[in-house]
């Protein structure tokens, strides 16, 4: 391949490693870079990214809200599946590259590049997600990761570099968080620092959205998700959409405590890494969800979407959000939400979410009837059961004469 690159679409935080990026590529390979930042709910101002680029002689910048994008498309179509990656992590930075990677893609064709880049270190899972990404979606467009070209792989060479080349850095000693983090209107994630050693309990000064348990109102949260085909619609009755809904949620949730996770995950590139994770709005959503569709989904399309959850987490972990394999599961997930539409109650309390209340006016398969321990006139005939027991004990019984145990 030739190294010769005309242009390159860069996304672009305007933090210290994404200006070094953008001046290492003009630098390193002489080329024009266009500038690319997303707004997925992250909480930041980021206009400065605009002067920053400018300040750096960028011509053609990108500053886009995909906020109900990302919700609409992207997180509700992950929470019909109820996804959770080794058994706990709701994938909130996952799922954001997918996006990110097609709106590079995208703003290459509109501006004639052949490239794109991405900040993702050699260590990641990030850098598997953006380019897989890349390639399906435009199979001959190169991918420059300066991470795993560049010999500035430490904070001090990093600097030096910034310093050198007149990049400014903005110092706060004493201030600057010890870890790395990653926001969006999903999640929040922290990883680094202290976290480096997995027995280092958090400190209580890391999380940023969700107050203390401990701290959290005396008195419980109630509040009512209403659901329509799979995807939350509505709180407490008001109709909200899918970004101002999870934005709400965010704050009811981590106002009450509900949402923060420790673990130790399995990278995709094969090492083990502990990170810290806080997603109110999503873990009131997960469970809220669950329970709507235990009055409305069928037990076989339940128990059926439960065993191929785990290989729909792995395929959006590791960077196959477009993949055939992720799509053709995403559409038997899809046809199983179709009457998955009524309201759950949750209970919120001191950092635990509780469901206590579920409904579905025309699609509920609860039966009253059936379910009752009083009188059911005749609606179930208890002595039918036998028959169905006896049949089903029948290959253990004839394994049992055999001695089998």
């Amino acid at each position: 391949m030739s190294n010769k690159v005309n242009k390159v679409v860069l996304a672009y935080s305007g933090g210290l490693d994404t200006s070094i990026i953008l001046r290492w590529l003009q630098e390193t390979y002489g080329c024009e870079v266009v500038t690319f930042t997303a707004d997925l709910g992250q909480g930041e101002e980021l206009e400065p990214a605009r002067a920053k680029a400018e300040a750096m002689g960028i011509r053609e910048i990108y500053i886009e809200d995909l906020r109900e994008e990302f919700v609409r498309d992207f997180v509700f179509p992950m929470f019909r599946a109820n996804t959770l990656y080794e058994g706990e992590y709701l994938l909130g930075t996952s799922i954001a590259r997918p996006l990110i990677a097609r709106r590079l893609v995208e703003i290459a064709v509109e501006t004639g590049s052949f490239t794109n880049t991405h900040g993702a270190t050699g260590k990641g899972n990030d850098q598997v997600r953006f380019e897989l990404g890349a390639y399906a979606l435009k199979p001959d467009i190169r991918v420059i990761a300066p991470w795993r070209e560049w010999d500035l792989n430490s904070r001090e060479r990093l600097l030096a570099y910034a310093e050198a080349h007149g990049i400014p850095v903005e110092m706060k000693r004493g201030k600057k968080s010890p870890y790395s983090m990653d926001a969006n209107l999903l999640h929040i994630s922290y990883e680094g620092g202290p976290l480096e050693d997995p027995w280092c309990e958090p400190e209580e000064s890391m999380w940023r959205w969700t107050t203390a348990p401990e701290q959290a109102p005396d008195e419980p949260r109630y509040l009512v998700i209403g659901f329509e085909q799979g995807d939350a619609v509505s709180i407490d009755g008001a109709r909200m959409s899918p970004a101002t809904l999870l934005t709400e949620l965010n704050r009811i949730g981590g106002e009450h405590g509900v949402g923060r996770l420790d673990l130790v995950e399995n990278r995709y590139v094969g090492m083990k890494s502990r990170g810290c994770y806080e997603t109110p709005g999503g873990t009131l959503l997960l469970k809220a969800h669950r329970a709507i569709e235990s009055i409305t989904l069928d037990r076989e399309a339940a128990h059926l979407k439960d065993e191929l959850m785990p290989r729909y987490a792995s395929l959006i972990y590791n960077g196959y959000w477009w993949s055939p394999e992720r799509e053709m599961l995403q559409q038997a997930i899809d046809q199983t939400q179709q009457r998955v539409n009524g309201e759950v109650r949750l209970k919120l309390y001191k950092g635990s979410v509780s469901v206590v209340g579920r409904r579905s006016e025309r699609d509920s398969l609860f039966d009253p009837a059936l379910a009752t321990f009083e009188e059911d006139a005749g609606a179930y005939d208890q002595r039918d059961a036998e028959g169905f027991i006896r049949l089903n004990a029948l290959r253990l019984r004839i394994a049992g004469r055999r001695g089998a145990r």
